[in-house]
């Protein structure tokens, strides 16, 4: 995380990550945590579908195709939704971790244009946990895994309880996703930042 502010920079009392021993297995698809999440949830025609499948240790990989409605400039994405791209996949590795966590800080650099049509490989790793504090990188390549790196992001994120949910958000969803008949789903759209 060299080049990263300060707030990114773990502190020398950091543990290493510790993946979980009920985290999903590597390989295995996450899928997404609430159906109407606009980095991962299938309910939303112009989200970002980011499909994210749990990696070795405290990593994922994932991958979005940049549609049209995701442009910015045109024929190219807006850098929000890179950002967006970035932080989904950052946020996805608490589930590894299986801790509920929300975004404290990304720090986004942009290094090439990422054109309509192209799918974004992404990779991120949790690299130190300092109590609440869960500190983790990412990179988006174009042209394969392999590619070229055309963003990457340093976060930072802090562990909260499902209350922070229940108390911030809109009742409606609140409602409704505390009301699912089916346990494991009821959970999950409380599983990674909002």
């Amino acid at each position: 995380m060299s080049g990263s502010s300060a707030a990114l920079q773990p502190p020398a009392d950091a543990q290493r990550p510790v993946r979980h021993p009920d985290a999903p297995a590597p390989g295995e698809l996450l899928g997404a945590h609430y159906d109407g999440c606009f980095g991962c949830g299938g309910d939303q025609p112009h989200g970002l579908h980011l499909q994210a499948r749990a990696g070795e240790g405290v990593r994922i990989t994932a991958e979005f195709t940049v549609q049209s409605a995701h442009q910015g400039a045109p024929g190219l994405a807006h850098g929000g939704v890179l950002a967006t791209a970035l932080d989904e996949t950052l946020g996805s590795l608490n589930w590894l971790l299986r801790t509920i966590a929300v975004t404290g800080r990304l720090e986004t650099d942009f290094l090439r244009p990422v054109p309509v049509g192209t799918t974004l490989h992404l990779e991120a790793e949790v690299t130190a946990v300092a109590g609440r504090k869960i500190y983790s990188t990412a990179t988006g390549r174009v042209g394969g895994p392999d590619g070229p790196v055309a963003v990457r992001a340093d976060a930072l994120f802090v562990e909260v309880k499902v209350d922070h949910f229940v108390q911030h958000g809109r009742d409606e969803e609140i409602q409704a996703a505390m009301s699912d008949p089916d346990q494991i789903r009821r959970t999950r759209a409380f599983e990674v930042n909002p």
